[in-house]
């Protein structure tokens, strides 16, 4: 029998707001038992997430970027990433945003994953890099509104720590599981 007794058709949508992240909208659709229903959707840009990766006497280490976030209202340590420009790639984008981010160039950037982070009511999908071979320039290019400390930390301190605070961004769960998934759970 296949899935298409459970696909949904969008039917038309309006825009409710936009702002300069996000904008909402009512979404018309129709069930495979032919009742047309509104839903809320979330629209906004793909974006990246990367993990650097820096082999040093200690061990692995990431390099991760501690900020404030808004909704939660804490502070969070994370891996670097931000949304893609128009039209970008996204291995450029996750280029670019690692070294605004941290001032790291990678030498090495390799794709190992994308998921939706809310597919219930966001449209967008986010992209996950391992960025290898990293060399520090010295010279991070933040936005006006990013206030933002690089750190680094070992590899096994983040995966201790992930789901307690400052580890508490859902998003890098994931992230570090691509990352487990791809060196087949080696930290060291």
């Amino acid at each position: 029998m296949g899935n298409n007794h459970l696909i949904w058709k969008e039917e038309g949508s309006r825009e409710l707001f936009k702002c300069r992240i996000f904008s909402i909208r009512e979404s018309s659709c129709r069930s495979p038992d032919n009742e047309l229903r509104p839903y809320t959707v979330i629209d906004a840009a793909d974006w990246a997430i990367i993990i650097p990766v820096v082999e040093t006497e200690r061990g692995r280490e990431f390099v991760m970027v501690r900020q404030w976030r808004h909704g939660s209202k804490e502070l969070s340590l994370e891996f670097p990433g931000g949304v893609f420009e128009p039209g970008e790639d996204a291995e450029a984008a996750a280029g670019r945003e690692l070294l605004e981010e941290t001032a790291y160039k990678a030498g090495k950037i390799q794709k190992i994953g994308e998921f939706s982070p809310n597919p219930a009511i966001m449209s967008n999908r986010v992209h996950f890099f391992l960025a290898e071979d990293l060399q520090d320039t010295g010279a991070q290019d933040l936005d006006e509104d990013e206030y933002i400390k690089v750190e680094r930390v070992s590899a096994a301190e983040v995966l201790q720590g992930m789901g307690r605070p400052p580890y508490v961004h859902a998003l890098m769960g994931s992230a570090l599981a691509l990352y487990l998934q791809k060196n087949a759970g080696n930290l060291n």
